[in-house]
């Protein structure tokens, strides 16, 4: 089965309650049966579901905020990097 991968959405994300910052994450984005299935590659553990393209984004957003915020009240580092390629391949076996 073919998903989609959305490699391209990258967000800024501001911390409430610390100094502001502005993160670009890379996600991606799967669409089966039951809907939609996101996570960010970079932060390890950092995956949501929705019904719709729409919610699953606004949700991996959310879920990278508490992401960082858990990150930053445990005085851990917030690393980001930068996508050299993300694409799809066919391949028959």
């Amino acid at each position: 089965m073919y998903y989609p991968l959305y490699s391209a959405l990258c967000y800024n994300l501001g911390i409430q309650g610390v100094k502001m910052s502005n993160y670009h994450f890379a996600i991606v984005v799967e669409k089966d049966k039951q809907g939609y299935f996101a996570y960010c590659p970079e932060l390890q553990g950092c995956y949501t579901q929705g019904k719709t393209f729409e919610e699953v984004v606004e949700n991996i957003k959310d879920a990278i905020k508490l992401h960082i915020e858990d990150r930053l009240a445990n005085n851990e580092p917030v690393t980001t990097s930068e996508i050299v390629s993300l694409s799809t391949v066919e391949v028959t076996a």
